[in-house]
């Protein structure tokens, strides 16, 4: 298990983290510390706690509104798309498309 340390606030926190996941860890305490800038700037003093509920709650705010558009997207999407049940049938009907994508092309070649 790799440890990796990051600094939030002015602080530092050592992290365990699965090896290799490293570079995503410090991604996810630069979103953090983004964040707490954000708040910072709006003005006023804030505990440390404070900052962290802060923008945790703006974080998880964040994630809803994603949620929120992934699931209208799939509503929208057509019911055949849907439908598709594993990435193998997915690339079959890709392969027939283009298939037929080319079929299409040729006959338009022809005089």
């Amino acid at each position: 298990m790799a440890q990796v340390t990051v600094k939030i606030n002015g602080f530092s926190y050592t992290v365990g983290c699965e090896d290799g996941q490293e570079g995503h860890l410090t991604a996810m305490a630069e979103q953090v510390e983004s964040r707490i800038s954000s708040i910072k700037a709006l003005g006023g003093s804030a505990s440390e706690s404070r900052l962290l509920v802060l923008a945790s709650l703006l974080m998880a705010d964040e994630l809803h509104d994603m949620k929120a558009e992934l699931e209208a997207s799939r509503a929208a999407a057509p019911v055949r798309l849907r439908a598709v049940k594993s990435e193998g049938e997915l690339g079959k009907r890709m392969t027939r498309l283009a298939a037929r994508a080319e079929q299409i092309a040729a006959d338009l070649e022809r005089p």
